[in-house]
């Protein structure tokens, strides 16, 4: 089963790509990861989608489309895959279309985890970072002070600069206005599947599975 989720920043498209990879036992692609991976790094490619991610921006198509060029041609991905973070334009839905054309997918499922703005920021803004762990928590789970719930570390939880509610508030409109319309464009092609995204996690997997004829 071949499978591309959307979503807006923050509606647990990540999670959801990850529980099904388990389920289905098949690869979650994930371009941001990778992209983030290089950024913590350092490298040339980090270096040059740092200042854009940071400010809300996106990763220009000729880097993301080569990375997902490559991994799909994997050998890991013949027995399906899920894609999370590309496309995310109608540019890089065409770019996309050559590229599923040449290992000859055709029947692939448009998953869209639709939320509303507002709920989309509030979950954003309250994450924060552990400099230990590296674990992501919600403020809802910081019970201490700045006590890391995940690792026990003091005064290690910081605010990223992508989880200010300007730089959030930027990326959510950007959403509106590049990658939403993909789903359009995705409409006359295949089948594209949309599900709710404000409830809990396993709520949000059981109508996934459901959807899919996943038992």
């Amino acid at each position: 089963m071949e499978i591309i989720i959307f979503g807006a920043p923050g509606v647990g498209k990540g999670t959801q790509a990850k529980i099904l990879s388990t389920q289905l036992n098949i690869p979650n692609i994930s371009p941001g990861d990778i992209l983030r991976d290089a950024i913590s790094k350092g490298t040339n490619m980090g270096l040059k989608a740092k200042e854009l991610v940071e400010n809300g921006e996106l990763v220009p198509d000729d880097i993301v489309a080569g990375i997902v060029d490559e991994v799909l041609s994997d050998s890991k991905a013949r027995k399906g895959f899920i894609l999370d973070g590309f496309p995310r334009t109608l540019e890089q839905a065409k770019l996309l279309q050559p590229i599923l054309e040449k290992i000859n997918i055709k029947n692939y499922v448009i998953l869209f985890l639709d939320a509303e703005d507002e709920i989309i920021i509030n979950r954003l803004s309250q994450r924060r970072l552990c400099t230990n762990c590296k674990s992501i928590v919600s403020l809802k789970e910081i019970v201490n002070g700045n006590i890391c719930p995940k690792c026990g570390s003091v005064d290690t939880l910081i605010q990223r600069k992508d989880d200010d509610v300007e730089v959030i508030t930027r990326r959510v409109e950007l959403f509106h206005n590049t990658t939403a319309p993909v789903i359009d464009y995705y409409k006359e092609k295949v089948k594209v599947i949309i599900i709710d995204g404000t409830k809990s996690i396993k709520e949000v997997s059981s109508r996934i599975f459901e959807e899919l004829g996943i038992n």
